[in-house]
C-alpha cells in the first residue's frame, strides 16, 4: 500500500483501484445535489398552491366598498300578464291551390311565344302560337263543300216542290214523291255535316292560339319556338302554378286530433302560422282549410291544410316551411322570457331580483313554452324580475348591476 500512494506522489500512474473510488465519490456527490434540487422544487410548488387557495384579506377600494361585494353584471326582465296561445308545430310543404300543364291541343310548328319566364300572366292572356295555316287550310275546304251541299239541298227541295204539285194531277207515282223526300232529308243530313266540319276547323284555329287556362305565374320554357309540337306530348309548353291564394299540408300527431275538432265543431276559425325551415321568421298567417279523413297509420299523424293569401308571394310552390296552428289561447298567463328558465335535477327554478339588488333562487312551475316565452302556473308574479343573462356567477345574495332587456341599467331604490 505504501508503495502504491509512493508511486502516487511520485508522478507515477495509480491504479484500477483508486481510480473506481474516485468515481463513486463523484456520483455520490451528484446524487445529493439532485435529491437538493427536487426537495427545494417540492417546496416552491407547494408554497405557490398554497398562496392560490388561502383567501385574500379584503381591500378597500375607491369609494369605501368592499371589493368583495362588487356587483355582478345581469340582463333582466320583466314578468307580464299576457295571453298565450297553444300551438301544435308540424313540418309541412307550400302547394298551389291550381296547378295547370299547358299543352297544345292540335299538332303544328311552335311560331311564337308571348310570355316571360317567371311573369305572372291573367287568364286568358296569349301565351303562344301555333303555326295556324295548315287549319285555314282546312276551313276553306269544309266551307266549300259546306256551300256545295247547300246548293244540292236546294235543288232538290225544287224538285220535291215540282213533285208534290205533280201528285196531285196524278202525273206521277207516288213512289217518285217519297223518294224525293228521302233525297231532300239526306241532303240536309250531310248539310248538318258539313257544318260541324266548318266548326272543328274553326276550332283548331281557334288552338292555333293558346291562352292561359288560370292566373298565376308560369314557370320555365319546356318547348323553344320552331319545334313541332303534337297534342299528345307528355311535357307540354310551360306550367302555371296559382299563387294568390296558396295553400300548404302540414302534419301533426294524432293525440292532437281531438283538441282541433273540437274547436273546428264549435265554428271557431284557427289561425295558421307558416314560418321558416329555422323558426327565425315568420312567413305568412293564414287559417286551417281542411282535416283529412283518416290519420296515417304508419306515422300516426293527421295531414292538416291551411290557406294563406300569400299576398306579398312570400310562399313558394314545394316550399318546406314549419306550420304553427293555435288550438287554444290561456288567458292571462304569467310569461316570462325562455332564456331565464333554469333546470337542476331536483326542479326548475329563476334567479329573480330583489327590490335590494340582491338575487334568490325560486322554484317555479312551468305550464307551457313556447319560443321564447314560457308560462309558469305557480312560482313568480307579474312585475317580478327575472334575470334572463348572466346566470353563471350568480348565487343566492349575490349582488347585481341590473340592465333590463330592450333598456339601460335599472337604477336602485333609494
Amino acid at each position: 500500500m505504501n508503495s502504491q500512494k509512493e508511486d502516487f506522489l511520485s508522478g507515477g500512474a495509480p491504479d484500477s483501484t483508486l481510480i473506481v473510488a474516485n468515481r463513486e465519490q463523484t456520483r455520490s456527490r451528484l446524487r445529493k445535489r439532485l435529491v437538493v434540487l427536487a426537495l427545494a422544487g417540492i417546496g416552491l410548488v407547494a408554497w405557490l398552491v398554497f398562496s392560490r387557495t388561502t383567501p385574500v384579506p379584503s381591500t378597500k377600494g375607491r369609494g369605501g366598498r368592499d371589493a368583495a361585494t362588487r356587483a355582478v353584471p345581469v340582463v333582466g326582465a320583466v314578468a307580464r300578464i299576457a295571453d298565450f296561445g297553444v300551438y301544435q308545430a308540424g313540418l309541412g310543404t307550400v302547394t298551389p291551390v291550381r296547378t295547370v300543364m299547358v299543352r297544345s291541343r292540335v299538332d303544328g310548328q311552335l311560331i311564337t311565344v308571348a310570355y316571360r319566364e317567371g311573369q305572372f300572366v291573367h287568364e286568358g292572356t296569349l301565351l303562344a302560337e301555333i303555326d295556324p295555316r295548315p287549319f285555314e287550310v282546312q276551313l276553306h275546304q269544309a266551307a266549300g263543300q259546306l256551300a256545295k251541299d247547300e246548293s244540292v239541298l236546294a235543288n232538290a227541295k225544287v224538285d220535291l216542290k215540282r213533285y208534290e204539285n205533280l201528285i196531285k194531277d196524278d202525273s206521277i207515282s207516288r213512289q217518285q214523291l217519297d223518294t224525293q223526300v228521302a233525297t231532300v232529308n239526306q241532303f240536309e243530313a250531310t248539310l248538318k255535316s258539313d257544318q260541324a266540319q266548318v266548326e272543328s276547323a274553326k276550332l283548331n284555329l281557334t288552338y292555333c292560339h293558346i291562352t292561359a287556362p288560370i292566373s298565376g305565374i308560369v314557370g320555365l320554357r319546356l318547348v323553344d319556338p320552331g319545334n313541332l309540337v303534337h297534342a299528345g306530348d307528355a311535357n307540354g309548353l310551360v306550367v302555371i302554378t296559382q299563387q294568390q291564394p296558396i295553400t300548404a299540408v302540414f302534419t301533426i300527431p294524432a293525440r292532437h286530433l281531438p283538441q282541433v275538432l273540437k274547436q273546428l265543431r264549435g265554428g271557431r276559425k284557427l289561425p295558421v302560422e307558416a314560418w321558416d325551415q329555422d323558426l327565425n321568421n315568420k312567413l305568412a298567417t293564414g287559417s286551417l282549410l281542411a282535416v283529412d279523413n283518416q290519420v296515417d297509420a304508419d306515422t300516426n299523424t293527421i295531414r292538416i291544410k291551411a290557406l294563406f293569401s300569400n299576398e306579398d308571394y312570400a310562399l313558394y310552390p314545394n316550399q318546406l316551411i314549419n306550420a304553427k296552428l293555435l288550438v287554444d289561447t290561456l288567458r292571462s298567463s304569467v310569461l316570462v322570457p325562455t332564456a331565464a328558465i333554469q333546470r337542476s335535477p331536483q326542479f326548475t327554478y329563476v334567479y329573480v331580483v330583489k327590490p335590494d339588488q340582491t338575487v334568490e333562487i325560486r322554484t317555479v312551475e312551468v305550464q307551457l313554452t313556447e319560443g321564447d316565452d314560457t308560462s309558469i302556473r305557480q312560482g313568480i308574479s307579474a312585475g317580478e324580475t327575472v334575470v334572463i343573462d348572466g346566470m353563471d356567477k350568480l348565487q343566492p345574495g349575490t349582488r347585481v348591476a341590473l340592465a333590463v332587456a330592450g333598456g339601460g341599467p335599472k337604477k336602485r331604490p333609494q
